[in-house]
């Protein structure tokens, strides 16, 4: 049993660019595609499609490389089931001075950090990437 979707959608990610494969598959749901949107918008993933040939939906995540490297240096979680992680719109901050970002739940949608500080809105800080 799963109690945590979204961290096991982060390491699937990170074990996958480690062993440089070129797409990875993970269970679909709104938040994931969401957070993998978001990744690709930001220029972290090449691609995020939802593939319904399968028996379950899933998501197809088409990694990133630079020069053989992985574009995802870190990607971690904030905020777990067990301790949530809120922040108001006052206490948003930047990630590595600005070089990364945070993927934040907030009442408008998911979006990045940068994107809450000029909505000025708060919410769950669900994962970290650079």
């Amino acid at each position: 049993m799963m109690t945590d979707p979204i961290a096991d959608m982060l390491t699937r990610i990170r074990n996958a660019s480690v062993v440089k494969k070129k797409e990875v598959l993970v269970p679909y749901s709104k938040v994931k595609m969401a957070i993998a949107a978001l990744l690709v918008r930001e220029g972290y993933l090449i691609a995020a499609e939802e593939a319904k040939e399968q028996r379950h939906p899933m998501i197809v995540l088409t990694l990133k490389y630079m020069n053989g490297q992985p574009s995802i240096r870190h990607l971690g979680r904030v905020s777990t089931p067990g301790h949530r992680y809120y922040v108001k719109k006052d206490q948003l901050k930047k990630v590595l001075n600005g070089y990364g970002l945070a993927i934040l739940s907030t009442p408008r949608g998911v979006m990045t950090n940068n994107e809450a500080i000029i909505a000025q809105v708060g919410g769950e800080v669900l994962c970290e990437v650079y």
